[in-house]
């Protein structure tokens, strides 16, 4: 989602990039459904709804939880339209690359890793 060529307002984008892992919350826990999205108003009072005693009916929340207005904040650009997904994930975006910038970095990181655990690893002979 956070790429140059991502078809998302890119509003949302820098959203992203502004957040970190801490900004995101489990809704549909009274649900057995539970799910993360990032933390904004609509979120939040869906986790009051289902905190109430007695929890909280999908009747009761599906209005503030369609997949129609979650769509539309990738589409509008305002964060707290809707709910939409976000992992813990969101602590590690810090820019918004091109998708060959992104997949070069990937890359370079595993290089990277790789080479460091080949220098860690000494193998042992079996003579």
């Amino acid at each position: 989602m956070c790429t140059i060529e991502s078809p998302i307002h890119q509003n949302i984008k820098d959203t992203i990039v502004k957040a970190t892992e801490q900004d995101t919350i489990h809704i549909f826990r009274t649900l057995k459904n539970t799910a993360r999205v990032f933390k904004n108003t609509v979120a939040t009072e869906v986790v009051t709804l289902e905190r109430r005693p007695g929890g909280a009916q999908f009747s009761e929340l599906r209005d503030l939880v369609s997949g129609a207005r979650g769509k539309l904040v990738y589409e509008n650009g305002d964060p707290e339209y809707g709910i939409w997904s976000a992992g813990v994930v969101l602590g590690l975006i810090k820019d918004i690359p091109s998708c060959e910038e992104l997949l070069k970095g990937i890359e370079k990181e595993a290089e990277g890793t790789i080479t460091e655990m080949s220098r860690r690893v000494r193998p042992k002979s079996k003579l």
